[in-house]
């Protein structure tokens, strides 16, 4: 794959009347730098990093410019500064990236209803549909990317493909600002000298065990005897690898993407130790992931909790409810006992996390008949509803009336 900083980059230079590539994966180029530039012109062409300055800070985004030194995403910001120390730093507006994404996505669905958001930045589209509008594949992707640039001032890669493994790898050959078409006839051409880390699901661990079979590419894993891959990786692993790595990816593009997380974590200024003001901090957490349970029409089965501490160790503990909820104390519960039986109670925390999963329509489940967390949920829909009348924070419990730390700002994780 393309490294971060543009460089490897692989584009589509002549114009191409291929219909089988029409899969489409947009991804927008440096989307929160991007966004935080057109309020600041001024900083085109200048290392730029988005991110909040304090001491125990990350990165948010970074601009190519800054990239290429090494800068990266969820890079601590102190390691970022090191590594560019001339690099601009601008503070994140969450709201921005929201309207620019809305924007995006409604130019996406005039071209097709087949639009796959696979976050705020990126997105699938199957085209066969508006070929005999718009014309082949190539031509409906730089018509997108032309739309969006004249609209928003942002810019977009997109790949093109027949499956959309390969479409969303092509895009990020052409990074930053590129195209890249990908025929279904020049598939494994294509695939099989990329490197084996392309290949989704292959991480770290996965990566050295294929290694260790002296597989280095994805034509080395589609050349290797199926039963190898099973012993190294297991049966389901190796089937999935094997069937990507011979370019074989039957997934459609699916308009209606159900909402899989919903969590928010928090990350501190200082270490945060006290079992009090963690409790605090997990009540908090699972406020904000109840509020969006109850604004999406979902209830949650699984609820997980993340621990980030000091020397960047992270681990994450899960329980699965008796009985979907979206009410905040069960949450919280939930997490406080995940974090009570997680044998780290003491130790500093660098950051919580709180997320649901397993997410159901709310309408869906039947709730017995004697339900235990009735009185919370009426307490916690009636200040939904002052909040919305009134502002978020109009009504907060008192145990959450104290400050436990300081912080820098709780996150949507999910």
């Amino acid at each position: 794959m393309s490294k971060q900083d543009g460089s490897g980059r692989v584009v589509t230079v002549e114009p191409t009347d291929d219909t089988s590539a029409s899969i489409l994966h947009l991804d927008m180029d440096a989307f929160f730098a991007s966004v935080e530039l057109l309020a600041r012109p001024e900083l085109r062409g200048r290392p730029v990093i988005v991110g909040h300055r304090g001491a125990r800070s990350v990165v948010t985004a970074a601009t190519y410019e800054a990239r290429r030194f090494g800068v990266n995403s969820a890079m601590p910001m102190a390691v970022a500064l090191r590594r560019c120390p001339q690099a601009v730093v601008l503070e994140p507006h969450y709201e921005r990236y929201q309207e620019a994404s809305a924007h995006v996505m409604r130019i996406l669905g005039d071209i097709t209803p087949l639009v796959e958001p696979l976050s705020i930045d990126e997105a699938f589209l199957d085209v066969r549909g508006a070929l005999g509008l718009f014309g082949p594949p190539y031509a409906i992707a730089v018509a997108v990317r032309e739309r969006i640039r004249a609209e928003t001032g942002l810019v977009a890669s997109v790949g093109a493909a027949a499956t959309k493994f390969v479409a969303k790898l092509a895009s990020g050959r052409a990074k930053p600002d590129g195209l890249l078409v990908v025929p279904a006839a020049d598939t494994l051409t294509f695939l099989h000298p990329q490197p084996i880390t392309a290949l989704w699901g292959v991480g770290a661990s996965s990566a050295e065990r294929l290694e260790r079979l002296g597989l280095r590419t994805i034509g080395d894993v589609a050349d290797a005897p199926l039963d190898a891959l099973e012993r190294a990786l297991g049966p389901a692993n190796a089937r999935h690898l094997h069937e990507l790595a011979h370019g074989r990816d039957p997934r459609a593009v699916t308009p209606e993407r159900q909402e899989k997380t919903i969590g928010h974590e928090v990350t501190f200024e200082r270490d945060l130790a006290d079992p009090a003001a963690i409790d605090r901090e997990l009540l908090r957490l699972a406020e904000r992931v109840a509020e969006r349970l109850r604004r999406g029409g979902w209830v949650a089965r699984t609820i997980a909790v993340k621990l980030r501490f000091g020397d960047f160790e992270t681990i994450t503990r899960a329980q699965t409810l008796a009985e979907p909820s979206d009410v905040a104390q069960r949450v919280a519960r939930e997490a406080r006992a995940l974090y009570a039986a997680s044998s780290v109670v003491g130790r500093g925390l660098r950051l919580i996390g709180v997320r649901a999963s397993g997410l159901l329509p709310t309408g869906t489940v039947a709730r017995g008949l004697w339900d235990d967390d009735e009185p919370w949920r009426e307490a916690e829909t009636t200040i939904d509803a002052v909040a919305e009348k009134f502002g978020r924070g109009a009504v907060r419990r008192a145990s959450l009336l104290r400050d436990s730390a300081p912080r820098r700002g709780s996150v949507p994780d999910g």
